[in-house]
This record gives C-alpha cells, sequence and structure tokens, in this order.
C-alpha cells in the first residue's frame, strides 16, 4: 500500500469531519432512494434514510473537469477557468479544503482528480494526495501519492482507493499529532465513468434486465438539427457507445443489444461504489466518528442514456444535469426525522455549505450559496431559478455552445453561436412540471412566446449577474463533426 505523510499539526476544533464521495458520471436517478427499478444501493440508501436526499441537485456545467472545479472553489466555470477536460484549478484560487486546513484540519483526497489530463502531481489544500494521470483504471491503477513514485496498484479501483481512504484515517488516530484533530477525506472514484467494467463479481447482476432506447431517443422532429446530427458520432445513440458497439455507426435493430450492455455495465459498477460507502460508514462507527461527520455523497456530472438520442452528457437536458446529492449529519438532520429536500441546489453550493458547516470563514467572491439553513428548517428565500452553461469544444465538437436557464417549472435551453450573431439553433422549452422528460419541445407555440421573452430576459440577468466585470465570452460553433476523438482523450 502506498505511503503518506500528514501535514503541520493545528489546535484541535471542536469541529465536524467532512467525508466527500464524489463519482464521476452518476445520473441522478442511478441510486435505489432515487427510485431506480432495478439498481439497488443499500448502503447510500441508508445515508438517505438517516438524513437528507437532494431530490433537484444539479451541476452548472456537465463536464467532468469543469464541475469538479465548480465544488471546489463555488464558482461557476467561467469564473474559476476551467472550462474543458484538460485544465487544472489555478493554484491560486481559494477552495474549500485550503480554507478547511488552514482552521485546523487534516486533510486528504484519494481517487481520481480529473482536472489537469496528465498531472499527478500534489494539490494545495492537501495534507495527503493520492491520484494518478489521466482516467485511471477499473483495474491496477498506477497511482501516486504525495509527489513520491508511480506504482501500480493491483486490484479493482473502487476498492483500492476506499482500502487507501481507510488506511489514512487509522493513521490519524494513531498519530498523537492528529488524533484530536477534525478531518476532511475526499475520495474520487472513476465509478461509473465509461469505459464501464463492473467488480467481477458484478459483471452480471443485470444481464436479465432489458433497457429499450427512452422514449425520446428518435422523437426529434421539434428539437433542434443538431441533435440528429450527433445521432451517429462519438456521443451519439448510433455510434460506439463507449467501445460496447464494435461496429458503428449502427442504427439496426440488433443495435439495441450493445446498448443494453452498456447500461447494465454502468450500474454494475455503481454497486461497488454502494459497498465502498457502506464500508467508511462502518470505519466510521466503529471509531465514534459516524456521528460527527458530515458525510456527502454526490457525483460531478449527470449523463444521457439514450435520451434525445444521446450518450455522454454536456447539454442542458435533465439527465445531463442532475445529480445525486446525499447528505448525513445528525447536527442539522436527526437520523429518526430524514429529510427530502425539493429546493434546486448546485454544485456551486458544496464550498460555502462545508465552510459554514464547519464553522470556517467563507470564500471571496464565491457564486453559490450555503444549504446549511436550507437542511435544518427550510429557507423560503431559497432561488428558484439558476442559469447553466457550456461552451463548445474542438476536442469534442458534438455539442454547441449551451446556455439555459432552469426554473423550479421550466427549462429554456438556447445555443449562442459565439461570435453575437443570432442563435442559428431552434432553441428549447419544456415545461417540467408537466413533462419532466421533456418529451415535448413548446419553443414554437405561440401562446408561449410571452414566457419565452420572460424566461430569455430571466436568463441574461442570471448571466449578467454572474459577469459583474465582463461578457459572457464563448468559442465560435463550428459545428457537429463526425470523427471520434483522439483514443488518448477519450
Amino acid at each position: 500500500m502506498l505511503l503518506f505523510a500528514l501535514g503541520t499539526p493545528a489546535v484541535a476544533a471542536e469541529r465536524p469531519n467532512v467525508v466527500f464521495i464524489l463519482t464521476d458520471d452518476q445520473r441522478a436517478e442511478a441510486l435505489g432512494c432515487m427510485g431506480h427499478p432495478h439498481l439497488k444501493t443499500p448502503r447510500i440508501d441508508q445515508l438517505a434514510a438517516e438524513g437528507a436526499l437532494f431530490q433537484n441537485h444539479f451541476c452548472t456545467t456537465s463536464l467532468c473537469s469543469p464541475s469538479r472545479a465548480s465544488i471546489l472553489g463555488g464558482l461557476y466555470a467561467h469564473a474559476h477557468g476551467v472550462t474543458n477536460n484538460f485544465t487544472d484549478y489555478p493554484r491560486d484560487l481559494p477552495t474549500f479544503p485550503r480554507a478547511l486546513q488552514n482552521a485546523g484540519y487534516a486533510t486528504a483526497y484519494i481517487g481520481k482528480w480529473h482536472m489537469g489530463e496528465d498531472d499527478d502531481s500534489k494539490r494545495p489544500g492537501f495534507d495527503h494526495f493520492v491520484t494518478h494521470r489521466g482516467q485511471g483504471q477499473y483495474f491496477d491503477t498506477e497511482f501516486r501519492a504525495n509527489d513520491g513514485p508511480r506504482e501500480v496498484v493491483p486490484g479493482y479501483y473502487t476498492t483500492v482507493v476506499t482500502d487507501m481512504a481507510i488506511d489514512w484515517l487509522e493513521g490519524l488516530k494513531e498519530d498523537e499529532e492528529t488524533a484530536d484533530r477534525p478531518f476532511l477525506l475526499m475520495v474520487g472514484h472513476k465509478a461509473p465513468h465509461s469505459f464501464y467494467f463492473p467488480e467481477r463479481k458484478y459483471a452480471g447482476v443485470f444481464d436479465d434486465v432489458r433497457i429499450p432506447y427512452p422514449r425520446t431517443a428518435f422523437d426529434l422532429a421539434d428539437k433542434p438539427d443538431w441533435i440528429t446530427q450527433r445521432l451517429n458520432t462519438w456521443h451519439g445513440i448510433y455510434g460506439p457507445l463507449f467501445d460496447w458497439r464494435k461496429e458503428f455507426p449502427d442504427d439496426s435493430a440488433a443495435a439495441m443489444l450493445d446498448f443494453e450492455r452498456m447500461v447494465r455495465a454502468y450500474w454494475g459498477t455503481i454497486l461497488s461504489v454502494d459497498d465502498s460507502v457502506g464500508r467508511l460508514y462502518d470505519h466510521l462507527a466503529r471509531t465514534g466518528e459516524l456521528d460527527n461527520t458530515l458525510f456527502i455523497f454526490t457525483s460531478d456530472n449527470g449523463l444521457l442514456e439514450g435520451e434525445h438520442g444521446m450518450v455522454d452528457k454536456r447539454t442542458a437536458h435533465e439527465p445531463s444535469i442532475r445529480i445525486p446529492l446525499v447528505v448525513r449529519y445528525p447536527a442539522l438532520v436527526s437520523p429518526k426525522y430524514p429529510k427530502t429536500i425539493e429546493a434546486q441546489t448546485l454544485t456551486l453550493d458544496f464550498a460555502p455549505s462545508i465552510l459554514e458547516i464547519c464553522g470556517v470563514d467563507p470564500l471571496p467572491n464565491v457564486q453559490g450559496r450555503s444549504w446549511k439553513t436550507l437542511l435544518a428548517e427550510g429557507d423560503p428565500d431559497w432561488r428558484t431559478s439558476w442559469y447553466y452553461e457550456y461552451n463548445y469544444e474542438e476536442q469534442f465538437p458534438y455539442t454547441p455552445n449551451v446556455r439555459a436557464l432552469r426554473t423550479d417549472r421550466w427549462k429554456y435551453i438556447r445555443y449562442p453561436h459565439g461570435d453575437g450573431s443570432p442563435d442559428r439553433h431552434m432553441a428549447e422549452l419544456y415545461d417540467l412540471k408537466n413533462d419532466p422528460g421533456e418529451t415535448t419541445n413548446l419553443i414554437a407555440r405561440p401562446d408561449l412566446q410571452p414566457l419565452v421573452a420572460e424566461l430569455r430576459t430571466e436568463l441574461e440577468r442570471r448571466i449578467a449577474e454572474a459577469h459583474p466585470d465582463g461578457q459572457d465570452v464563448m468559442p465560435l460553433d463550428q459545428g457537429i463533426k463526425g470523427e471520434l476523438p483522439e483514443e488518448s482523450i477519450r
């Protein structure tokens, strides 16, 4: 097992520990407690049954590195500058781990960092830092601890990082300099990111489950043309399906079997994540730390699994932007009286929420807000709308620029060209109250044009609020292209 080193000791504080579990590309509905009909996650469900289940939690950019950066610093992608999967979080920007470390917390990050693709060096804010270059592998990943040598650690990724996390927690108790300090532990799972390889014991669990293409996969007549153009691409339903389809594009009926195998494997990887959560929960219980720990389970972004004929993420549609969030912390929510939170919370909210709960000063200029009061007693002034942003990527030319407004009922999506000229793609409007599956685009309904104008104005207002010192700058939309991305960045 990899060795680790602890940071400089600090004065102990009567503050909660934080355990932050981050999965990769997990749809919000991919949990038992969110009503999934086949996927059982009893240990994550246990957190919800003893804490709070957030039904409407979202990322503000559905892409791994930008979303992870927003989690760390509470800023939109345009503000922290991580707008693609190849940029690391700026080392001069504040983060909630660095704030906790400065306040006396022992801090660790173990697992998939996924910012700065080829950089596995130690990041600021962590006493102990273990990661790897690139995406990592489900089996036998090469890890690096604290700028030390790289070492292949045999075993299944999810199990390995959980072992490392528990080893670190045990080391804290064994060291008199850290035994009484509160701690922050962040665990970054590879699962359920593509390419999907479940742990061997879970490889065949869903073999008997039939998984048809979603209803919206081919009902595209009222959708913008770029969605149809995407069908045969890397991110389309007729494409490679993350290596689960060997011949592509394939629009035959038999091709649905490849789709089924892909989704089954995706579900299978989450079963091991559930085991990991259970192991960490049990360790905290054994050591008497469980009820003094803010235990957070979430993901960086969602994932389209055939909806609107698409796979991957990036778009502003619900499966892409809605992500799981489960929080257990008895000081705010009694395990005897668990809660369901319906209000819309964002990845931007983690940094201010964690720091307020831990009694640490907030980060400057943060764009999220703390849900401490919302969680404890409700917040009548909580947000009722927010905006989503995504910028066209030359490396992945399958999604236009996206700017969207989501209110408690409506979603309005537009696709700016990037040069200030009129949008060249049809916009989208969905009534989420009556059409949560976004089956019918209402953008052309004459009677709804006043609403469209109102939502457009609200979107522009939200964007302006988030850009107090400048314009909403984005790249030029160069169109949907069919070539596959370079193999090294898939």
